[in-house]
């Protein structure tokens, strides 16, 4: 993907564009400014770093199957938000995962985000996007709901709700 300029909701512009190998840290000093329960409920994770098992996976992309966008603002050009889509082999369906810096919440990064995801998926010709959230991470969920997700049960772990976006 080329680099675009996303406004979010709140008149936040921001540069998107693809992750790339070089970008690990970054990325964990991005992820040391994302809220404590943003990380538990991403990584199963709390701590202040994460390690390169955690951060591998989010660099090493092949640009299609798997993307992660990176969206900076463009004032400051501090790292804002992370969206990761990975899709199944079939590529019908993709899962998605976005992370947002603590300052920078409530401001429509988010929103703006799952937009981009939403498109890529698009683009791909995929029928569906998921999100795998934990019931008790209720900010995420009412987001995705507002962004056209509908949350089902998620049968393998009763702690867990999936939230389903379709295409046409």
């Amino acid at each position: 993907m080329e680099e675009q300029t996303v406004v979010t909701r709140d008149a936040v512009n921001l540069s998107v564009r693809s992750v790339q190998p070089d970008d690990q840290g970054l990325l964990k000093d991005f992820f040391g400014n994302v809220s404590e329960e943003d990380r538990r409920f991403r990584f199963l994770n709390a701590g202040a770093r994460l390690g390169d098992r955690q951060l591998d996976p989010l660099v090493s992309v092949d640009h299609w199957q798997t993307e992660n966008f990176l969206a900076f603002d463009t004032v400051n050009g501090a790292l804002v938000a992370s969206a990761l889509l990975a899709c199944d082999t079939a590529m019908k369906t993709g899962e998605v995962a976005v992370s947002v810096h603590k300052d920078y919440r409530g401001r429509g990064v988010g929103w703006a985000m799952l937009d981009v995801l939403s498109h890529a998926a698009e683009e791909r010709g995929l029928r569906e996007v998921i999100a795998i959230e934990d019931r008790e991470y209720h900010a995420a969920i009412e987001l995705e709901r507002e962004k056209g997700f509908e949350a089902r049960s998620f049968e393998a772990d009763p702690s867990l709700m999936l939230l389903v976006k379709s295409f046409a």
